[in-house]
């Protein structure tokens, strides 16, 4: 169904989302609803009330009034000396009409302050024509006069065959409850404001355990619990247990305790672990130099020696080389781990990027290597060793995962407080399944990006660059897609 041009759907009231706020507004809700019930009751057996005692003194009136209507107000048969006879005994506001076939031949209202009857009272023709509804029941009947406004008239049946109307002003009903619906209206106001102020202050004392609880969820939240030693803030105040805020908190700090015990475990393993990889490859390092010694002792004995005992001596030269390299970073990862400080000298970045692209350039002559360097030297504070290492790793993985003839381009720059070191290829890219885990050890592509690329590498280099980047204080970055790839080392100045 198509809205016409102009539409706007109505704005919905905002609804309260706390739960003091929805327990605030539910009291004063309910309570307002109270109110106007007791309101509504009031206000209509008040009206109920004085429309009975109206309805009780058009019967004590009677028809005299309109009787004496046709003797210009005066009764022919009053017998007490006074020729204004009953009408000043009537109360203000009388109104009295004789009817004859359905029309007004007599009329009369008693003024304030006058006790004879004014007959020259104004009827319009809608006015007689609603008293001629009237049924001359003797039953009291509400009148809307435009001349008199609301009356309560009876009509009663006359020994002439007119109809005799007597009647009283609805006017001081209608006040009375007027004025009972502005005290009450101003009474119940009141009440609702006063009430939702203590009731938003009763439920946000009621509610403060829940609050307590809620800022301790907020400060574990804020917590880095990926990894490292974790110390947890103090518990929610414990309350009462028989209620549900009791049971939140109780049940919360179980579950910060085990929480806490998980953590704790965690952290106790990592420790081990790192131990055993640094004692590990410290332990290793010596036989493999060793290993490494022995094969190349061999390969120069002037002696003959077979060509197969000669390749297999270069090839455990090789894997030397290769084992103790990896050992050398497991190493490295382990002391990084560890939080072993780094030596924190101002290292020129310039020249650092400029001799790791001439190692590159003479490790892989088949790629094109550009440089787009600032024209002042970009200076960073950090291990110069340690950031060789990161800037040489990156043109490493540029240089092994993209085929002969890609265009790799570094760039360094300076951002406000950081620089930022990027090296770009336009080789195949990343494969999508080993982007999440790029920057994990031991990640390697199962199908590397360059077909030719040779074996080995064990997938810490881009886990180094990572660690020495941390420890730095940095962050690391990779964009890639095919024919682009970017990884970015970001470093404060």
């Amino acid at each position: 169904m198509s809205r016409p041009a102009g539409f706007r759907r109505p704005r919905r009231l905002p609804r309260p989302r706390t739960l003091r706020a929805r327990l605030t507004v539910g009291l004063v809700v309910l309570l307002a609803v109270s109110c106007a019930a007791v309101g509504l009751a009031a206000v209509l057996e008040l009206n109920g009330f004085l429309t009975q005692r109206l309805d009780e003194q058009l019967a004590q009136v009677g028809t005299r009034f309109p009787e004496s209507l046709e003797h210009n107000g005066r009764l022919p048969d009053d017998h007490d000396g006074d020729e204004r006879g009953d009408t000043r005994r009537m109360a203000t506001g009388t109104f009295g009409a004789r009817l004859l076939d359905g029309t007004v031949t007599n009329k009369g209202l008693i003024r304030s302050g006058d006790p004879s009857a004014d007959l020259a009272v104004t009827l319009t023709a809608q006015d007689a024509r609603r008293l001629a509804e009237v049924q001359a029941d003797g039953r009291a009947h509400t009148v809307e006069l435009s001349a008199l406004h609301d009356y309560r008239v009876v009509a009663t049946a006359g020994r002439d065959g007119d109809v005799l109307i007597v009647g009283l002003p609805l006017e001081p009903v209608e006040a009375t409850v007027h004025r009972l619906e502005l005290v009450a209206g101003a009474v119940f106001g009141l009440a609702l404001v006063v009430t939702g102020v203590a009731g938003a202050c009763w439920v946000r004392w009621s509610l403060r355990p829940l609050s307590r609880v809620a800022a301790t969820a907020t400060r574990v939240s804020e917590l880095p619990l990926a990894s490292g030693e974790v110390a947890l803030p103090p518990r929610a105040p414990d309350s009462d247990p028989r209620s549900e805020v009791g049971q939140v908190a109780g049940a919360f700090n179980r579950m910060l305790g085990h929480v806490e015990d998980a953590l704790t475990k965690r952290h106790a393993g990592e420790e081990r672990l790192r131990r055993f990889a640094a004692d590990a490859s410290h332990e290793l390092r010596t036989p493999v130099a060793s290993v490494r010694g022995h094969a190349e002792l061999a390969l120069l004995h002037p002696g003959p020696v077979p060509p197969e005992v000669t390749r297999a001596l270069e090839r455990i030269t090789a894997e030397s080389a290769r084992m103790g390299e990896m050992v050398d970073d497991l190493l490295l990862l382990a002391r990084l781990d560890a939080g072993r400080p780094l030596e924190r000298r101002p290292v020129d970045l310039t020249h650092l990027v400029l001799d790791a692209v001439t190692d590159a350039r003479a490790a892989g002559p088949g790629h094109r290597w550009m440089l787009d360097l600032p024209e002042d030297p970009v200076t960073v504070t950090g291990d110069a060793h340690r950031l060789h290492q990161v800037v040489a790793n990156l043109l490493a993985n540029a240089r092994v995962h993209t085929p002969v003839g890609t265009k790799v381009t570094v760039t360094l720059e300076t951002v406000p407080d950081a620089a930022l070191l990027s090296v770009h290829d336009d080789g195949p890219g990343v494969p999508e399944a080993v982007r999440p885990d790029v920057f994990e050890r031991f990640t390697r592509a199962e199908h590397r990006r360059r077909a030719d690329a040779p074996g080995g590498g064990a997938g810490l280099g881009l886990s180094i660059v990572t660690a020495v980047a941390e420890a730095h204080g940095g962050t690391v970055g990779v964009e890639s897609g095919p024919g682009s790839t970017a990884f970015t080392v970001r470093l404060p100045v």
